[in-house]
């Protein structure tokens, strides 16, 4: 799977993880120059408490456009460590 944005493939791996039709990349697939930390969270009854990074390519700013799990609930334990997309970053087969 890859995630696009702006014209750049931003994450790349065969190994994600599909929680509520969200592809979940491995941090290390995921280009660390493009992401930048957001001050935003949000809180799911199941999974916790995600925070969120903006996606930057090329000058242009996506806000909170990717968010992961720092520490989710054990109920979402495959998660950990992963980061998904929207906002309309593509997600797609590679």
């Amino acid at each position: 799977m890859q995630a696009i944005w702006n014209g750049e493939v931003i994450a790349d791996s065969d190994d994600t993880v599909v929680v509520e039709n969200n592809h979940y990349f491995p941090l290390e697939s995921v280009r660390p120059d493009v992401l930048r930390p957001s001050q935003h969270h949000t809180v799911c009854p199941w999974k916790g408490t995600a925070s969120y990074y903006s996606v930057e390519v090329d000058g242009k700013v996506n806000a909170d456009a990717a968010w992961y799990y720092p520490e989710p609930k054990d109920a979402a334990a495959q998660i950990k460590d992963r980061v998904a997309f929207w906002h309309g970053v593509e997600v797609r087969a590679g």
